[in-house]
């Protein structure tokens, strides 16, 4: 099959100057796609074999390279694939496959492949697809797109206004003894915070123990904070030095101290009351030097009120409080996280920081977070793991940030009438397998990843639609 450059108009030209090498083995097939990628402004140039690679000066001048599974003289789009991330590394290689290829298709991603389209092919998908590879590698290469990962300066990050006034309170309190209580909603930072506040006090060479107080059933709480002793209950084999203990000399932080019940805020009382522990089971007292600190995302005063907490254990706790405002609170802090997570999570998954499309911080400006840090953090996370070509865009960010107001992450033009329906590309691709198999239709139906029953009901919809 010969080169064949598509003809295009100035208006093109200025939208889309892009070059794309398609390998196609089937004529009709490789002039749909052609058709659909030349109206878009591409400049598609079609090859039927593996073996027609062109040599490197040429192939690095192609934005991306489009290959079927299966070509023409028992060649294959792995054979393309490896050839093309030789010369080219950085040159976005897109596999088109049939359904019973799709593992070996996503085995092929694993070894560069940018993605794999099924077929038949949906125009949309092929367009949308196609953009966003040649998109990411542009941005990949742009010396303005932003790279440097920032590390974090402290435990917290974050500069906004509303985030100060829990810097400068933290500075207070850190140095002295007295217990705190951190409010926020939930993923917020408050454990951060109260590692801030252990980091900068005169403990800090001391042990921090955390602990989650809504994760454990009220006996199994008893026992992890004061200990037990042998033969104390069911299991109890050996004594056991409880979490207090633990963090003799150090912090102790009490996470979620809403989530307790009255029985164990009776016993919190009389350890911040009296410093001494007595464990399960046991009947001496322990001394324990320990400074305690707490975290709720509940309104302690309003559980006061409605009788669910003892309003002494709450004077106890909230010697010194820290409100953590929430994330969409402090949307210029959204920036800076962003930047440490790519960092964290990067270091984390043992992969180089990918650099950032500059409308993914916008995005993620314009987004609520009612999960909010820790939201964010995940978002981050997925994002470094699915970023493609060293480059997140907006189309690795969950769908929900994508579809989001304001969002213009790639606009695909809906598609014009004169385009083949699903169903014909469908028809055709189905002729093409049993051109393939010699009319065998069992062996077609088989290729085509589906039973032979589902084949000749196609067959017969088909008849039936040109008999009308």
């Amino acid at each position: 099959m010969t080169d064949e450059i598509a003809h295009r108009g100035p208006s093109e030209i200025e939208r889309n100057d892009a070059r794309v090498l398609l390998f196609e083995d089937d004529d009709s097939l490789a002039e749909l796609l052609a058709r659909v990628l030349r109206h878009e402004g591409y400049r598609v140039d079609i090859l039927d074999s593996g073996r027609a690679i062109p040599p490197p000066e040429a192939i690095v001048r192609y934005d991306a390279v489009l290959t079927d599974v299966h070509l023409a003289g028992d060649t294959s789009g792995h054979d393309v694939l490896r050839r093309i991330r030789e010369i080219s590394p950085a040159t976005p290689v897109i596999l088109m496959t049939a359904y019973a290829d799709v593992d070996g298709a996503m085995s092929a991603v694993g070894e560069g492949a940018y993605e794999y389209l099924s077929k038949p092919i949906d125009p949309t998908d092929l367009k949308r697809m196609v953009s966003e590879a040649i998109a990411r590698r542009r941005l990949s290469e742009s010396p303005d797109l932003g790279g440097d990962v920032r590390p974090p300066t402290g435990l917290i990050v974050g500069t906004d206004p509303a985030m100060l006034a829990v810097y400068k309170t933290v500075a207070h309190v850190a140095p002295t003894t007295a217990t705190v209580l951190v409010v926020g909603e939930s993923g917020t930072g408050k454990e951060l915070v109260a590692r801030a506040i252990h980091a900068r006090s005169a403990r800090k060479d001391k042990p921090f123990v955390a602990i989650n107080c809504g994760s454990l059933p009220e006996s199994l709480l008893e026992s992890e904070l004061f200990g037990h002793e042998r033969g104390a209950f069911t299991g109890a084999i050996g004594t056991k030095r409880g979490l207090f203990e633990e963090a003799h000399g150090g912090t102790l932080l009490l996470d979620e101290i809403g989530e307790i019940g009255p029985k164990m805020q009776v016993e919190l009382l009389r350890v911040l009351q009296e410093r001494e522990v007595r464990r399960v089971g046991g009947d001496q007292s322990v001394r324990v030097d320990v400074r305690v600190l707490a975290t709720t995302n509940r309104d302690l005063r309003a559980e006061v009120k409605a009788g669910r907490f003892r309003e002494d254990l709450l004077f106890r706790l909230q010697v010194v409080t820290v409100v953590v405002p929430p994330l969409r609170e402090r949307r210029g802090d959204i920036p800076p996280l962003v930047w440490h997570f790519v960092g964290q999570h990067s270091k984390a998954l043992g992969r180089p920081a990918p650099r950032l499309a500059p409308n993914v911080v916008e995005t993620l400006e314009r987004y609520d977070f009612p999960g909010n840090v820790r939201e964010l953090s995940h978002i981050v996370e997925r994002a470094v793991l699915l970023a493609r070509e060293g480059v997140v865009t907006v189309a690795d960010l969950p769908p929900e940030l994508q579809s989001a107001p304001g969002n213009t992450g790639g606009p695909v033009d809906s598609v014009t009438d004169d385009w083949p329906t699903l169903a014909v590309l469908e028809r055709r691709y189905i002729d093409r397998m049993l051109s393939r198999t010699g009319g065998n239709k069992s062996r077609a139906a088989e290729l085509l990843g589906i039973d032979r029953r589902t084949l000749a009901r196609i067959l017969a919809r088909d008849r039936r639609s040109g008999e009308s």
